[in-house]
């Protein structure tokens, strides 16, 4: 392989608080008669107040905004950053005649119809992607979640791989796609699916053999920088982080702040399995990905293979999501977020963002009151939605 200096060589590994985290999610902008997507992302930055102008930015599509916490110490301090930021997010949609939706896809708006965010990083992605980038009409939340050395982030990232299928059947949002129910809890998984440098992480021997990938990938110009490989859990140099992108955008605050939390307990408990020498158990990608399949199709119902233990049977995820939480309680009161952590038992007993669409829609079979609903759920924390 070519040798040569590697971006993932200038990281923020250490820099930050042990586990501290940050949510990235990725904003619908809706009209606020037809619920439909609308165009205007430019007209909401330009609207961002100071005190809001770093959490926003740009997508792909004009009808999407990217919304960024500050780094949090706490999940309880994530929470309150979250509602900061969503309250005031939704407060310039208003006065500019919008809606803020979020969830893994829109339940009916085209990829078709949407027009590309006027950027050369956006033009050149079409460019290179075409159809991939063009369809790509899909909403995500993404994890970050500090460690202390590089090496770390990659034994961690490496040891989430059986977490994935829990964390996307928690977060699953999109049956619909296309004004079509689809049968899957997730139907942003497979849209993703299709992007170059995706799914499960490769297996890495360390942060070195890594940081040669990404600078072979660089270097011939495959990539411009660690940004463009979308695996579903990734080191985040820049950061400092884990960062886990497998989750569907949530239009629920408290399910984004429960899953966070979820994430650094997880993060936190093979972190320390690491640091003290012990082996994260490997499983082979053709079964962390049958199970990952299995929960973009069932959700929360979904019947995966009980890696850990390699019981002969499948067993609903929802046992091995309550057996985790036990594992991780420890963690969780040691990191200060039992209260948020408890969110995720509140999303088994209520369902997730896809339970929630697919009741709403077949009281009345109306796919705008599904939008609707998003919308409302979504500035639940701006207090805006009932005075709408």
């Amino acid at each position: 392989m070519a040798t040569g200096k590697s971006s993932a060589l200038d990281h923020a590994f250490g820099k930050a608080a042990p586990f501290a985290l940050t949510i990235a999610e990725e904003a619908m902008l809706l009209d606020p008669e037809t619920f439909d997507l609308a165009q205007r992302v430019d007209s909401m930055l330009a609207g961002a107040s100071a005190d809001l102008a770093e959490n926003v930015g740009p997508e792909l599509m004009q009808s999407s905004i990217g919304v960024a916490t500050a780094t949090c110490a706490t999940a309880s301090d994530l929470a309150a950053e979250l509602s900061r930021v969503r309250a005031g997010l939704a407060a310039v949609a208003h006065e500019r005649d919008l809606r803020l939706g979020t969830a893994g896809t829109h339940p009916f708006s085209l990829f078709e119809s949407q027009r590309i965010t006027t950027r050369d990083r956006y033009r050149s992605l079409v460019e290179q992607l075409q159809y991939i980038a063009r369809r790509e009409l899909v909403f995500g939340l993404h994890i970050h979640v500090a460690v202390s050395t590089p090496d770390t982030a990659i034994h961690v990232a490496r040891g989430l791989a059986i977490e994935l299928a829990p964390l996307l059947a928690l977060s699953a949002s999109s049956p619909f796609w296309r004004g079509e129910v689809t049968g899957l809890a997730s139907s942003r998984r497979m849209v993703v699916a299709a992007l170059p440098r995706s799914g499960p992480m490769p297996r890495f021997a360390d942060y070195a053999e890594y940081a040669e990938v990404v600078g072979q990938l660089e270097r011939t110009g495959c990539i411009t920088d660690t940004s463009q490989i979308w695996w579903d859990i990734r080191p985040n140099p820049p950061l400092g982080s884990v960062e886990i992108r497998i989750c569907d955008a949530v239009t629920s605050a408290d399910d984004a702040v429960a899953i966070a939390a979820y994430c650094q307990a997880a993060v936190k408990a093979l972190a320390e399995q690491v640091e003290a020498g012990r082996e994260i158990p490997r499983h082979h990608r053709v079964l962390t990905n049958e199970n990952l399949w299995l929960a973009a199709r069932h959700g929360l119902e979904a019947p995966v293979m009980d890696l850990a233990t390699g019981r002969r049977n499948r067993v609903p995820i929802a046992q091995l999501i309550r057996r985790s939480l036990k594992d991780l309680a420890g963690h969780a009161k040691e990191l200060g977020s039992e209260r948020e952590l408890e969110g995720i038992s509140a999303i088994l007993a209520g369902g997730n963002g896809a339970d929630r669409q697919l009741r709403v829609f077949n009281t009345n079979r109306d796919i705008v009151e599904v939008a609707r609903e998003i919308a409302d759920g979504t500035e639940a924390a701006a207090g805006t939605a009932a005075g709408r």
